[in-house]
């Protein structure tokens, strides 16, 4: 059953919640945000490539902040660049969206997930297969081309079920301390080893 209009949540949302689902509660259910050289180094990056417009290079068409729905997702947001490569079948333009990260490639699959989303909403919203993208990392100023198996598409599909039962939910869970912990802007707001701690001392308390 698709969702309507008022349950959409942000497509971004998805990689925050892979990260960290404490985070994604802090940041879409709290609405806290909080900034670091890493955050404002990636939002300077989406700000060069988010500035909606377009532009033709021979055989590609390129869409610059492309605003993206899918409504069976319950997702909304805006694709940093869709390129529409011109290939021979009826339909005459392939889309191919582009997705910008401040750092480098992870063994993860949060922004591939991210990015597999945009394509999902491509496809509903222009009735086209969208069958690869890719995300340009900005430490090593490369293209990491992505191909949206069924195994992506499901694990995407899944995120964004559990995104928004999260959401439904409006509780922020726990924090559990990890080293990506210590890269992340919330840390201090966040503080998973004070709070980690002081929930095992009222643990120890609660049995003695």
């Amino acid at each position: 059953m698709p969702y309507c209009e008022d349950d959409l949540l942000a497509l971004s949302a998805l990689q925050h919640l892979l990260f960290c689902p404490r985070q994604c509660a802090l940041i879409h259910i709290e609405q806290a945000w909080v900034e670091n050289l890493y955050t404002a180094q990636g939002r300077l990056m989406h700000e060069r490539v988010d500035q909606s417009g377009r532009e033709s290079r021979k055989d590609v068409r390129i869409e610059y902040g492309m605003p993206l729905r899918s409504l069976r997702l319950g997702l909304i947001g805006k694709a940093d660049v869709v390129e529409f490569h011109k290939v021979e079948t009826e339909e005459g333009w392939l889309p191919f969206p582009v997705e910008y990260k401040r750092g480098k490639e992870k063994k993860e699959n949060w922004d591939k997930v991210q990015l597999c989303a945009q394509a999902i909403c491509l496809e509903e919203m222009l009735g086209l297969a969208v069958p690869a993208g890719a995300l340009f990392y900005g430490k090593n100023r490369r293209r990491q081309d992505v191909v949206f198996t069924d195994e992506l598409r499901r694990e995407t599909e899944d995120t964004a079920v559990k995104l928004h039962a999260l959401i439904f939910a409006g509780r922020t869970p726990a924090p559990v301390y990890t080293k990506r912990c210590d890269s992340c802007s919330f840390y201090e707001v966040c503080l998973p080893k004070t709070l980690e701690k002081r929930r095992k001392i009222d643990h120890y308390l609660d049995q003695a």
